[in-house]
C-alpha cells in the first residue's frame, strides 16, 4: 500500500521535527466522586484562545496518571464578556468540555451553602450586594479552625482581587475577631498585594480590549472569531498601539497583520 493510499493525499515533503518534552502541568482542582469518577475544575480569568489546547493536555495528562479520563469544567471568572471556545475540531478529532461563565451562577445560593468553599467562590457569581456578601463570607471564615481560616482567607483574597474587592476583604477582617492582620501576615500579605496588582492590570487589559473591540466593530463591522482570539492574547501596550492605528487602517487584516 502506498503512502497516498494510506493518507488519501500526496506528501510534498517530510518534516524533520522533534516534539518538545511533555511539560509538568498543574491543574486547579481535581476531585474524585463517590462513584470513583474524576472531575477536573479549571478557573480562567481571561479569554485565552489557546485554552482548548490546554484543556486537552490536562485531559490526557490525567488519563496517563490515573488511568481514566476526567469530566472537565472550565469556569470563567473574568470581568470581560466571555467569548472563548470550548472545543477543538479537525477532520479526525473532536474534543469538548463544559464552559461556564460564573456570573450566570446564583451567588446568593452559594452563600447559603454549608460548605465554606461555596461561600468563598460566591464572590465571583451574581450577587445582590457584593459588600454584604464579603461581610457574610468573612463572618463564616472567622468560625473556622486556624489552619482552615488561613487557607479560606487566602482563597477569598485572591478571588476578591478579580472583582476589585480585595480592599473590602481587608476592611472586613479588621472588624472581625481574627487574631492576625492579613496585610502583615507572611502568607496572606503578599497574596493581597499580588491580588491588587493583578486586579489592576487585568482590569486595565480588559478595559483596553473592550474599547478596541468597539472601535474595530464600528469601523469594520462584526469582529470575526480569529480576530477576537488574537486580540485576547495581546498585552495592554499592544492594545493601546492598535487603538491608535485603527483609524488609519484600511482593513481589519491590515490592522492585525
Amino acid at each position: 500500500m502506498t503512502v497516498r493510499e494510506l493518507t488519501g493525499t500526496a506528501i510534498a515533503k517530510w518534516l524533520d521535527v522533534e516534539l518538545p518534552k511533555v511539560r509538568n502541568l498543574r491543574l486547579d482542582l481535581l476531585g474524585e466522586t463517590v462513584g470513583g469518577d474524576l472531575i477536573h475544575l479549571e478557573l480562567q480569568s481571561g479569554n485565552d484562545a489557546a485554552m482548548p489546547f490546554r484543556m486537552l493536555e490536562y485531559y490526557l495528562g490525567v488519563q496517563r496518571l490515573y488511568g481514566q479520563f476526567p469530566r472537565q469544567v472550565l469556569l470563567y471568572v473574568g470581568e470581560a464578556p466571555m467569548y472563548m471556545q470550548n472545543e477543538l475540531r479537525s477532520p479526525d478529532l473532536f474534543f469538548q468540555y463544559r464552559l461556564i461563565d460564573i456570573r450566570t451562577l446564583n451567588g446568593d445560593r452559594l452563600l447559603e451553602s454549608v460548605d465554606v468553599g461555596d461561600n468563598v467562590i460566591a464572590i465571583l457569581a451574581q450577587l445582590r450586594d457584593d459588600k454584604e456578601a464579603v461581610h457574610r463570607i468573612v463572618e463564616r471564615i472567622v468560625g473556622l479552625a486556624a489552619a482552615e481560616r488561613e487557607t479560606a482567607l487566602a482563597q477569598l483574597t485572591i478571588l476578591a482581587g478579580l472583582r476589585h474587592l480585595a480592599k473590602t476583604v481587608e476592611q472586613e477582617t479588621r472588624n472581625m475577631p481574627i487574631d492576625l492582620d492579613i496585610r502583615d501576615h507572611e502568607t496572606l500579605g503578599p497574596i493581597i498585594r499580588e491580588a491588587r496588582k493583578e486586579g489592576r492590570q487585568e482590569g486595565r487589559q480588559e478595559g483596553e480590549l473592550t474599547i478596541l473591540r468597539r472601535q474595530i466593530e464600528k469601523r469594520f463591522g462584526a469582529l470575526p472569531r480569529w480576530a477576537g482570539e488574537k486580540l485576547a492574547m495581546l498585552s495592554v501596550s499592544e492594545l493601546e498601539d492598535l487603538s491608535e492605528r485603527v483609524l488609519d487602517a484600511t482593513s481589519l487584516e491590515e490592522l492585525l497583520r
